[in-house]
Order: C-alpha cells, then structure tokens, then sequence
C-alpha cells in the first residue's frame, strides 16, 4: 500500500494579495516532508498561487470552495496566468483556483542537474527521487488542503494530472468533493510496454494524418534527417542536433492547433550560405526549445516511473521501439515521434548528461509501490468526470476506457474533436461540460 497521507499540521505562509489584469493573486508556500511516511525526517517546499475573481467581493472570495489544478508532467510546474481565459474563466465564476508547483518544479523546492548534486551520488539522488511520484503529490496536495482550512476539494487533472487524479481517488478520496480529468486516464495496471505498444501506433497515424495534410512537409523532413546526418548543425546550447532529436519535434502533432505550427516551423528550416544550404538560426532556435529538459528535467527522469508499479519499467518506451522501424533515424522516410522518453536523451541533452546514471538506476528500480488502489477505485463515491480525446497520442483511448470501467462511477465523455491538449483549444466548454456532469454528483 501507498505511505498513509499525513495529518500533521504544516507551517505556511502567504503573500500579501496583489491584482493581475482582473484577478487577486495570492502565493502560498508550505513546508511538508520529503517522506510522508517520516513526517519528523526532512522538508521541502512546496509552491502554490491563488487566483480568484478581483470583480467579487472579498467576503464572496472567501465563501468560494477551492479547486486545485494537477498540472500536466511529471515535471509541469502550475500554469502562470497573466489573465482568465478559456478553462480558467469558467472555472472562476465558481471556484478559487489553486495552482500547485507539484514538488520539484517552479517555486517549489528544486530538483534539476543542479540542485541534485547536492544530494550526493547517483544512488542517493535516486533514492530521492522516488519521493516525486504521483503518491508524494496527493499527500502535499492533503497537508495543502488542509493548511488552507479547506474541506473536501474540487481537482482538475490534466494529462498526468489526472494520473495523479486516480492516485487521490485512491488513498485519500475523503480529501475530494469531486474530480474532472481531461485526457489523464492512467492504466491501472500492468507494465509500461502496453503503454507503449498502444501509443506508437497512434504516433504512427498522426504522421500519416499530418502527411497526407501537408505533403511537401514528407520530403522536408526526409531532407532535414538525411542533412543532420552528414552535416554538423549545432544548437544553440552548443551540442550537435542528431536526427533522433530533430524527430522529438513530434510533441506537435499532440495539438489541434498546434499540428499547423509542425507546417510553419518545417518551413523555416533551410537557408542558403557560401556553403550551400543550412539549417537556419529561426529553426535551430526553435528546436531547442522543443528538445531540451532543461526547464523540466523531471519529466525525463521521471517519466516512465509513473507506470512503475513492482517492476522495473526498465526504458520501456525504448524497448518497445525496437519493433516499430518506422521510427528509426535511418528510415527511409523516418517519422516523428511522441512523447516517449529514451536513455540517449541522457547522452544528447546538456541539461540531463549529468543525471545519466541516476536515470539507469531509476529505469532498473523494481520496488515500486502502488500508484492505484484497484479495489477502492472499483468502490469509488467521488463523483469524476473525465475527458477522452479518441486519436490522443499521449494517452491511449482504448487504455483509458479500460480504467474508466475501474472506477466506480467515472463519467466519460468521449471526444474525436480534440487532442491531447484540448482545454488550450475550447478550454472553457470543455471545463463546463465537465463541471456539468459532476455536479450531477453532487460537487
């Protein structure tokens, strides 16, 4: 079973209000133990901002229940909103929102190249880290809660937030009024190659959809690989872009919208020079901004340990790739991939290289605890609301309709309309067509 959530008072303090294009703005920092099961070992903090309504009296603020948003990752810190829009204009009419830096991101006590040095040696940084997973979460999101003098919580988990979500459900529903997933329905068991061998094969149709929507973009890519592989191009950060990294650019077609910036970024690729055509300052830019961990260095130690549960997930991603050529730098026609985390990301990356060993010691970890409680979940009261995207290429359709008939009560609403990161396309529907069905249940 998962460490018991603590209830042990946490010290927290909050800045003083401020006002940001119509909305009051608090940031709240609390300190919780690093593990919650040795509440008295050591602490970190944890980073949370508070937005609420600037046009509603304070004493209606104050009456508001609390929605806690579960950020996308591993590794996401909380959205920075400049202003309410989309999702989170639906969302104010009814609640304060709470955006949390999930531990090891943001405003919350660090975990990157840096800051994990100080730890010691790989094993120690290792053994740290197993403390970041999607248990550790939802036991500060309690001690949170509870600091806040809240009682139960409304949640919105997107993506693996709402893997957290199902964590929640699991060992601390008593903390939840109610839950909206959107395209966050985790597998509840079984290991992390099904994961895999379900989303190549999504990857693989959104390169065909993309293609067949923009053709001349099939020979630009052909182009671009077979150019990096003979050509030495250099990112900004210094290190030489392999064909395998340039194929990362595939964290586009997870979007409605944003497969089109795909079509406009491969345009900008080639410009001319004494030496015959190069890849361009614009496109090596841009790259880099889409390969490198630099910011979130979780998300690629972290990410196939949130499908980790008493084995090793032992890189599965890159196991399972192995029978799908189609993906291979050297293809004739080679494709984009998806979200997928591999161990040369720890050779290539300069913001990673240092944490290599650290990764291989969590890839081979086949001591995880238990993410999911499969028979609390199957007797699940909360009332959930979930979002599934049908051509997702992050989170399987087929995957997360299995878990939903898991849990007691889960709502779906499934959707061919959207992908992946539907709410940054019609956020605000979305979130109210959600809200709608788990008010039905009483939120």
């Amino acid at each position: 079973m998962s460490a018991p959530v603590p209830r042990i008072p946490v010290p927290h303090t909050a800045s003083a209000p401020y006002t940001v294009r119509g909305m009051n703005v608090t940031d709240h920092r609390f300190t919780v133990p690093l593990d919650h099961a040795a509440p008295d070992g050591e602490s970190i903090t944890v980073f949370a901002r508070e937005y609420s309504d600037a046009a509603l009296p304070a004493a209606r603020v104050r009456e508001l229940p609390w929605l806690l948003y579960l950020q996308g990752g591993p590794g996401g810190k909380g959205s920075r909103l400049l202003q309410f829009g989309g999702w989170t204009k639906a969302a104010s009419k009814h609640f304060r929102i709470l955006m949390l830096d999930q531990r090891g991101t943001g405003l919350s006590t660090p975990a990157d190249r840096q800051t994990l040095a100080l730890r010691g040696d790989s094993a120690a940084q290792a053994d740290y880290l197993t403390h970041f997973r999607a248990d550790s979460i939802v036991a500060d999101a309690e001690l949170i809660r509870r600091a806040l003098g809240s009682g139960p919580w409304t949640t919105y988990g997107q993506s693996y937030g709402g893997f957290c979500t199902l964590t929640y459900l699991s060992y601390a529903p008593e903390g939840l009024r109610g839950s909206l997933i959107t395209g966050g329905l985790a597998p509840l068991t079984g290991p992390a190659d099904r994961v895999y061998e379900a989303t190549f094969g999504r990857v693989a149709a959104r390169n065909a959809e993309y293609f067949a929507r923009y053709p001349e973009d099939r020979d630009i890519v052909t182009r671009i690989a077979r150019h990096l592989d003979s050509v030495p191009e250099y990112l900004p950060s210094g290190e030489r872009l392999s064909v395998r990294r340039f194929q990362m650019a595939g964290s586009y077609l997870g979007g409605n919208t944003r497969v089109d910036g795909l079509h406009y970024f491969l345009q900008e690729a080639f410009v001319p020079t004494p030496d015959g055509d190069r890849l361009s300052d614009t496109f090596l830019e841009t790259t880099h901004g889409l390969v490198s961990r630099a910011s979130n260095p979780l998300y690629a130690l972290m990410h196939e340990s949130i499908y980790g549960q008493g084995e090793a997930t032992n890189w599965a991603a890159w196991r399972v790739l192995q029978s799908h050529p189609e993906f291979e730098p050297a293809a004739a026609e080679p494709l984009f991939t998806g979200e997928m985390v591999y161990p040369w990301y720890f050779d290539e990356d300069p913001a990673l290289v240092p944490l290599k060993e650290t990764a291989e010691l969590l890839a081979k970890k086949t001591d995880w605890g238990p993410l999911y409680d499969t028979a609390r979940l199957a007797r699940n009261t909360v009332p959930v609301a979930a979002a599934v995207y049908t051509d997702d290429i992050y989170v399987d359709r087929d995957l997360s309709l299995e878990t939903a008939a898991a849990v007691k009560g889960l709502q779906v609403w499934e959707s061919g309309d959207f992908h992946h990161d539907g709410i940054a396309d019609d956020g605000e529907a979305i979130f109210n067509r959600l809200l709608g069905m788990v008010r039905g249940g009483d939120a």
